[in-house]
């Protein structure tokens, strides 16, 4: 099935606005949901480099579920066919007390189950 541009890419925001919502609320159920069960599967983040779907939910078990707001500054989509996509995000988060300016990118798959993040890296800047 062929979708346009623009239906995908609706499709797509929605799906993230989903993991965004559950990450800032620590919804480990929704997230592990999101992400793609496999052993290949990656996550870079700001202190950790993560490797299977089982490190990424020990990781997220054991996180401090406090300062998990953050403002998106800028959202990208951007389909490849209809079962590959790149979605960017900056954002501004404080931690601990101090502003910072982060970035993410995630790289999406459709499998037969649905959209899944296949790899995602996440970086912080100081304002």
């Amino acid at each position: 099935m062929t979708y346009s541009q623009n239906d995908l890419i609706a499709e797509l925001t929605q799906l993230y606005l989903t993991y965004e919502t559950a990450l800032c609320t620590n919804d480990l159920a929704t997230l592990d949901a999101l992400f793609w069960e496999s052993t290949n599967v990656v996550r870079f983040g700001a202190t950790e480099n993560l490797y299977g779907i089982d490190e990424i939910r020990q990781f997220r078990r054991c996180r401090s579920p406090q300062d998990l707001a953050r403002e998106i500054s800028r959202l990208t989509v951007v389909p490849f066919g209809d079962d590959t996509a790149a979605i960017t995000l900056e954002f501004r988060r404080t931690i601990n007390g101090t502003a910072r300016l982060g970035r993410q990118s995630q790289f999406w798959r459709k499998f037969p189950q649905g959209w899944r993040i296949v790899s995602a890296h996440v970086s912080l800047l100081p304002l």
